[in-house]
């Protein structure tokens, strides 16, 4: 895979610890969520979850504050509930209340994965479509 040059590396090069013009300033996903064009492109998900999985809705939403701002860099829009969704956990949205669990995990017996490895391979992406697969975990 080949990239186009990159026409800002203030980021990367404040990374490397390399002196820069000025202090680099980039941006996190939540702070995009006001933005008409975040509304426009999560009602095209139909949820949020649908707009978190998804890569194509992910990267829109993550490059769009950096086509509307002079920033730097962006954060790459996911979430932590990603995680818990893909090892079965059965996450819902509930209005006016946020996430809930169908599986809550209070101990070591009530734990989705059996072992750590099926765990690993749950939370793999799956080439195919680029979600993780929940089979080992259920």
């Amino acid at each position: 895979m080949t990239f186009a040059p990159l026409s800002n590396d203030t980021f990367l090069r404040a990374c490397r610890r390399q002196a820069t013009d000025y202090t680099p300033l980039w941006l996190m996903r939540q702070a995009g969520r006001y933005l008409p064009e975040y509304k426009a492109t999560r009602a095209q998900a139909g949820s949020f979850m649908g707009l978190a999985t998804n890569v194509q809705y992910a990267t829109e939403v993550t490059l769009q504050p950096l086509d509307r701002f002079p920033l730097d860099a962006a954060i790459l829009f996911s979430d932590i509930l990603t995680v818990p969704d893909a090892m079965g956990l059965g996450l819902s949205f509930a209005e006016g209340e946020g996430p809930r669990f169908a599986q809550v995990v209070r101990d070591e017996a009530s734990w989705p994965c059996p072992t750590w490895t099926s765990c690993a391979t749950c939370l793999t992406p799956s080439p195919a479509s680029a979600r993780p697969s929940t089979a080992a975990c259920r």
